[in-house]
């Protein structure tokens, strides 16, 4: 197994109709929010690869603390997660989504996604990153990575956050 960097947009979609990711639609089809991010930068999609086959995704994008996407203003309880966290900093990276496919779970991919992903983003520059998910598997890793939690209780999402500068690789 292994990561790449952006994908072809017709076989991404294709993937993502089968991969049993529901996704923005709730429909398995690619949403227009997650469209937009890996058109505009292909470098936003990373598909883990085995036999040449797409089994599992991550997307992510730059954000800051003021707006989840452009235009789109975060709600006081979700700004205020984020400022504390980032410490009067605005600016990170979103880790918008992540999916591997079931019968290659319980493999460590998981883990071994954090850790290029992590690396992938310090080497770009960034120094935050942050994570929603209600996923047992997922939050399980950044508790054991050392991201710090906290709790969205209108979404009943954990918040994770990793400062990269204070992670040594």
């Amino acid at each position: 197994m292994k990561f790449v960097v952006g994908c072809d947009l017709e076989e991404f979609k294709k993937y993502y109709r089968t991969s049993g990711w529901r996704g923005e639609l709730g429909t398995g089809e690619l949403g227009i929010t997650e469209e937009k991010i890996v058109t505009q930068n292909p470098s936003h999609l990373i598909v883990w690869r085995e036999n040449n086959k797409i089994i599992g995704h991550a997307i992510w994008h730059e954000t800051n603390t003021e707006e989840h996407r452009k235009g789109d203003p975060r709600d006081k309880e979700d700004r205020e997660i984020l400022e504390r966290f980032l410490e009067g900093k605005k600016d990170f990276v979103e880790l918008h989504e992540i999916w591997l496919r079931k019968k290659h779970r319980g493999k460590g991919y998981g883990k071994r996604f954090f850790e290029f992903f992590e690396d992938f983003v310090r080497k770009q520059g960034y120094n935050s990153i942050v994570y929603y998910t209600d996923n047992p598997a997922a939050i399980a890793i950044c508790r054991k990575r050392g991201y710090r939690e906290d709790f969205l209780t209108k979404e009943n999402w954990h918040v994770f956050h990793l400062l990269l500068s204070d992670y040594h690789f």
